[in-house]
């Protein structure tokens, strides 16, 4: 039990600032007949639950197919005023399930979930990840997307009851500042 509750302190500083509950992941519905070459190409972030890889602003994802089959991830984001980029790979684990991709951006480590609840691949998406920890807790992310840097107020309002239909709590859900953003 030491080893228990010595474990978990350590982890704490880990998911500090993240979004995190007791229990195990939930189950979300993805979106249905997913279709990745639609869902190819550049997102803005408009909302996230909290993530320390992300704390900047004008935060953008680029998804592009590589030869091999993967999808190339560029994620940028300017923060204290200089663009930061990390490039990454997504996947397809199981190609009978295309809406849940695993996506890594390092080769020391495992692909997390990223799964596409739902999208109209014009307009906005909304994404969940979660990893259990333990078993006894998970660290969960999401994100609200559009293909412009701002979304109306009702298309927000809406992937925000899609997140909580699929019981992920919306609580600490943020906007992202993309105002005063140039194309990177």
């Amino acid at each position: 039990m030491k080893f228990l509750v010595f474990s978990l302190f350590l982890l704490l500083p880990l998911v500090s600032a993240q979004t995190y509950r007791w229990g195990p992941c939930p189950s979300p519905r993805v979106q249905p007949n997913f279709d990745l070459k639609q869902y190819l190409g550049t997102w803005y972030e408009i909302e996230k639950l909290p993530a320390s890889f992300e704390r900047g602003k004008c935060i953008e994802a680029n998804y592009a197919l590589r030869g091999d089959g993967t999808i190339r991830v560029l994620n940028t984001q300017t923060y204290k005023g200089k663009v930061t980029p990390i490039e990454g790979t997504a996947v397809v684990p199981d190609l009978k399930e295309p809406a849940k991709l695993g996506v890594s951006f390092s080769y020391f480590s495992p692909y997390s979930a990223y799964w596409v609840l739902s999208t109209d691949y014009a307009t906005g998406a909304v994404v969940y990840s979660c990893t259990d920890i333990l078993k006894l807790f998970h660290v969960e992310f999401a994100w609200i997307l559009g293909r412009s840097r701002f979304l109306t107020v009702a298309t927000v309002d809406h992937a925000r009851q899609l997140l909580q239909q699929e019981n992920i709590d919306i609580t600490n859900l943020k906007a992202t500042d993309q105002s005063g953003c140039q194309n990177i």
